[in-house]
């Protein structure tokens, strides 16, 4: 089982046995919460009062409430306008099958160009497609009432969540003083990024901010 250990590693940097109880508890809280509060407001309403993409959206917030992706922005931004991206596919594209690829694809261009990506806006989208004839019934109105409604919601409470976990929410990377010597400059954090080719899960600033502190222990490292 050895040789298979790396599968099972910790996937997230800096992820604690402690953060990811945490993270449960607050999906937990935050989740039927929501609920509660969508069923209490919404209730009377022939509409769903809480949909799955918010399960998505939990996993970020309480989960890496760090990620560019789990900011309010992209919370609340990227779960709307994906929703209204599915609504106008499934209105122009009778086959659902076409119409949930477009309305995924669409999301993530519409909610690149807002900046505002975040990985639930395409169930949002996909769950205008195929989420039966109730959610087809509301028309554009589903983006508003439940998705934009349940997404400030869950946002509301992990932020107050996050007041008392200790985690910084909506997130803001510290100032760390760079270390003596030659710094780093973002054009070359840029530079470096550019030259991988790839798009990593974290802001400048805090891989700015990693940087520095990794130099900073690097230094002490060579007076011992």
């Amino acid at each position: 089982m050895r040789r298979f250990g790396p599968l099972f590693a910790p996937l997230l940097a800096g992820g604690t046995s402690r953060d990811r109880a945490v993270a449960g508890l607050g999906a937990l809280i935050g989740i039927g919460l929501a609920g509660v509060v969508a069923a209490w407001t919404l209730g009377g309403l022939a509409a769903p009062v809480l949909v799955a993409p918010m399960g998505a959206s939990a996993v970020l917030l309480f989960a890496v409430p760090a990620s560019p992706l789990a900011q309010p922005w992209p919370v609340i931004g990227g779960n709307t306008v994906s929703a209204l991206v599915g609504v106008l596919a499934a209105r122009v594209i009778p086959d659902a099958s076409m119409a949930g690829g477009v309305a995924v694809a669409g999301a993530i261009l519409v909610m690149s160009a807002l900046r505002c990506l975040h990985p639930p806006g395409g169930a949002a989208a996909l769950t205008a497609v195929i989420g039966g004839e109730a959610i087809r019934a509301q028309g554009f109105a589903f983006a508003l009432i439940p998705v934009a409604f349940d997404s400030a919601v869950l946002l509301a409470l992990a932020w107050a969540f996050h007041r008392w976990s200790g985690h910084s929410y909506p997130h803001r990377a510290r100032v760390v003083p760079e270390p003596a010597g030659e710094p780093l400059h973002r054009e070359d954090i840029d530079r470096a990024l550019a030259e991988t080719g790839e798009a990593f899960d974290i802001a400048r600033e805090d891989l700015d901010q990693l940087l520095n502190l990794a130099e900073r222990h690097a230094a002490a490292r060579r007076r011992r």
